[in-house]
């Protein structure tokens, strides 16, 4: 489904991301993992169009050289950016609506009372606008908006970041529903969260894959795993807050 080849990403003098390649198979939840200012979040912008790279990115079979970044979201290869970005003034089911416009006549995408089903939360909150949400509930609306524009594949960029461990969890809950229908490329530094749901994965550490393989055996290899995340103190205190 998303085929990435020496992709290379600099702002000026700094290499964010350096000869990246990576796959996300049309059935597959892969996780993308690594320390802040890794290269993650570069990676999305780049293969989204929105950020200059080189490399081959291909979606479906198609090239994406060139291709706007308004027309890659229309061809289904929808991003949930890192801050959620839900619209302040407009109230939660405006806000999902507003996925609609990238569905761009596809009909196989998740319909409102879908988004519901995974998040009861927002039922209640549904007339309610965006400047009054919890972080949690924001994110919970950047992702049902993102399900409501059909995506072919779903990449989202650090769905657990500043959520306490019971709504992260929650979240993780509706992407392992969301993952039997669509692929998913999942930016995460919550390591156990995101091998829970994601059947393979790769380690980003200065821009570079420093590491890949199943979910299973990234966890196996934790310790190694932990000290390129820069998590060596958090592995015991994630084991206590997600038990």
């Amino acid at each position: 489904m998303l085929e990435v080849a020496g992709l290379h990403v600099a702002y000026g003098s700094t290499i964010a991301v350096k000869e990246l390649d990576l796959e996300v198979g049309p059935t597959e939840a892969v996780a993308l993992l690594g320390p802040n200012g890794a290269g993650k979040s570069s990676t999305l912008a780049a293969i989204s169009q929105v950020t200059a790279s080189r490399g081959r990115v291909r979606f479906d079979d198609q090239d994406l050289s060139g291709v706007p970044a308004e027309r890659v979201s229309r061809m289904g290869l929808i991003q949930v950016p890192e801050g959620r970005h839900v619209f302040p003034t407009l109230t939660v089911e405006e806000n999902l609506r507003m996925g609609q416009v990238a569905a761009a006549g596809r009909t196989d995408g998740y319909g409102l009372d879908d988004v519901y089903e995974l998040f009861p939360a927002l039922v209640e909150l549904r007339k309610r606008q965006g400047y009054v949400l919890s972080g949690g509930e924001q994110q919970m609306v950047a992702i049902g908006r993102a399900l409501v524009a059909a995506p072919r594949l779903l990449m989202l960029d650090e769905p657990s970041l500043g959520l306490s461990p019971r709504v992260a969890k929650q979240v993780f809950q509706a992407l392992n529903v969301i993952r039997e229908r669509t692929p998913l490329l999942v930016v995460e530094q919550n390591t156990r969260l995101a091998l829970a749901t994601c059947g393979r994965g790769y380690v980003l550490s200065d821009g570079e894959a420093v590491m890949s393989g199943d979910g299973a055996k990234l966890e196996d290899r934790s310790a190694l795993l932990a000290s390129y995340l820069g998590q060596v103190d958090a592995v015991a205190a994630e084991d206590t807050a997600l038990d």
